[in-house]
């Protein structure tokens, strides 16, 4: 199968195209990565490539509770642990650099959150007291912009620190880095607004901060919908543009949604695949067969999985030895302890059963 051969990343040799996707799941309480995260990774550590969690890169980014970040030295030292022992069980792990920039809320910050422009992007937002709604944001100013970067850069300097393999930069749904290239999102008129290539101006700063630090990859999602951030066709060719500049490692995509009968849309991602030479990633949709089908298409590199990796820690193994798919249960992908987290069934011992 395609997605068991092995493959290089950017001269990091993965095992196999099997990739463990970015999966929040808010178990972090303090922000410091403990031993449930440990175990978590260690669980899925037979992944090709392992794509931790978002993580903030500073207190500014905050926009979730029980998150993990890469600001602190305590930080850096819980991340050190996870990473050592996915590396000691043959793994390679990079981390999802986060900022969620206007969709968040003054209780985790204490005042207004900022964005591209004053702009209310109308998103929920989880905090302490419940669910409620974005306020309208204050604008960033060029300081604060240039602060951001910092923060980005510094946060990939930490996570070499940590001994993750790289970092990814999140660029998908609909958080700072997507608000600045959404023109209903980003009114401003200097050097950071206005022009598609004014908009997409810090993302390409912040991967510069990030290289400087080692390995990165980006992720976008351009086929996103919903409210302000959906992204329509004069946009997505924006987005053409943007991949066809990019200078990263791999490019992580998350695809369009689909039906349940009607399986993943490989000709949206063969458009971005002809536009970006290095290593692609695809999500969103995919089960074994067509995980495969896109490998041998030649559409991409490596397929990442959420939900199926949440319920299936040892998913490589179900997927090399045949064996059907545990279903997840929702009501434990949020927050919690042990229960949806590290109690999944192990595929090992449903062979043995099986023969």
């Amino acid at each position: 199968m395609s997605l068991l051969t092995p493959a290089d990343l950017g001269g990091c040799r993965l095992p196999n195209r099997v990739v463990l996707a970015p999966t929040t799941r808010a178990r972090v309480p303090g922000g410091v990565p403990g031993d449930l995260q440990a175990a978590y990774y260690a669980q899925r550590a037979g992944a090709g490539l392992v794509i931790a969690e978002g993580t903030w890169v500073s207190e500014r980014a905050i926009g979730f509770e029980n998150v993990p970040g890469l600001y602190t030295e305590a930080q850096v030292a819980g991340w050190r642990r996870v990473t050592d022992v996915v590396h000691s069980l043959g793994g390679r792990i990079v981390v999802q650099l986060w900022h969620t920039g206007a969709v968040s809320h003054p209780d985790f910050l204490g005042s207004r959150p900022a964005g591209p422009s004053a702009v209310n992007p109308g998103e929920p937002v989880h905090t302490a007291a419940g669910r409620t709604s974005t306020p309208t944001p204050r604008e960033l100013s060029a300081a604060e912009i240039r602060a951001t970067v910092a923060d980005y850069g510094e946060a990939a300097k930490n996570a070499r620190r940590a001994g993750f393999d790289g970092v990814e930069i999140a660029a998908n749904g609909v958080y700072l880095l997507a608000q600045f290239l959404h023109p209903r999102l980003n009114r401003r008129t200097d050097a950071y607004g206005g022009s598609a290539a004014n908009r997409r101006r810090l993302l390409a700063e912040v991967v510069d901060a990030a290289r400087a630090h080692g390995r990165v990859g980006v992720r976008l999602s351009p086929w996103w919908t919903g409210g302000l951030f959906t992204v329509d066709e004069e946009l997505r060719a924006e987005y053409d543009a943007l991949v066809a500049a990019l200078d990263v490692d791999y490019l992580h995509l998350r695809g369009p949604d689909s039906g349940p009968d009607s399986g993943p849309d490989f000709a949206a991602f063969a458009r971005y695949r002809r536009l970006f030479g290095g290593f692609v990633i695809v999500n969103n949709g995919f089960g074994r067969d067509s995980g495969n089908a896109v490998i041998d298409a030649g559409i991409a590199d490596a397929v990442s999985y959420a939900r199926h990796f949440v319920a299936n820690p040892d998913l490589v193994t179900r997927f090399a030895l045949g064996l059907p798919l545990a279903p997840g249960d929702p009501a434990t992908y949020y927050g919690g302890g042990t229960a949806g987290y590290l109690d999944q069934p192990q595929a090992a011992a449903m062979a043995a059963v099986s023969q």
